[in-house]
């Protein structure tokens, strides 16, 4: 016997939140299927809350930094990243979530889901064409920094990955987006 899963379109996913079936469960819309979020932790948000905080006033009316909201992506994926620098469009995002060209880079905190943003996340975010990904590492007071973005075809498919990977636990360091932005590791890390 084979089990095979039932895989969600975007517009399935937004009718089953549109009748509040969701609304009591913290989810996400990964590759078809309906994925369950880690409970968030005092160490999680409070990390979370200050890193945006923080690249808002690096940033100011440069980008718009959005807090664990969704993000569509293609193959009928909707994440909720911890962090999102986005193109500023607000009135734009009223009447859908940022796509992957409104995207500057992203940025996730890991303590307990390090091994799914490091390996699954990643791999979304490189397949959906996001050039610039950050994990934020709790556990080794490290931030990975994911670049370089390829795209290779195999089979008559499309695979994208980040051909570096650099991890800091201080200095200074600028996104791709914004060369002359220099952010203090050591401001994310504290």
């Amino acid at each position: 016997m084979t089990i095979v899963t039932a895989k969600w379109s975007l517009q399935d996913y937004h009718q089953i939140i549109e009748t509040g079936i969701l609304d009591e469960r913290k989810v996400e819309l990964v590759n078809g299927e309906i994925i369950e979020m880690s409970p968030e932790g005092a160490p999680h948000s409070s990390y979370c809350g200050e890193i945006a905080e923080y690249l808002r006033r690096l940033l100011g009316n440069r980008a718009k930094v959005r807090e664990a909201h969704p993000i569509t992506l293609p193959d009928n994926s909707e994440p909720e990243p911890d962090i999102a620098v986005v193109r500023t469009r607000s009135t734009l995002y009223r009447d859908r979530q940022p796509y992957p060209e409104d995207i500057f880079w992203l940025v996730e905190v890991a303590n307990s889901t390090l091994a799914k943003d490091l390996g699954m996340k990643k791999d979304l975010y490189a397949n959906a064409g996001i050039t610039e990904y950050w994990v934020l590492n709790l556990q080794a007071s490290a931030l990975v920094v994911f670049r370089d973005l390829t795209i290779s075809q195999r089979g008559g498919s499309a695979n994208a990955s980040y051909q570096s990977e650099t991890i800091y636990t201080s200095g200074l360091i600028s996104p791709l987006a914004f060369p002359d932005l220099k952010i203090d590791i050591q401001q994310l890390l504290a």
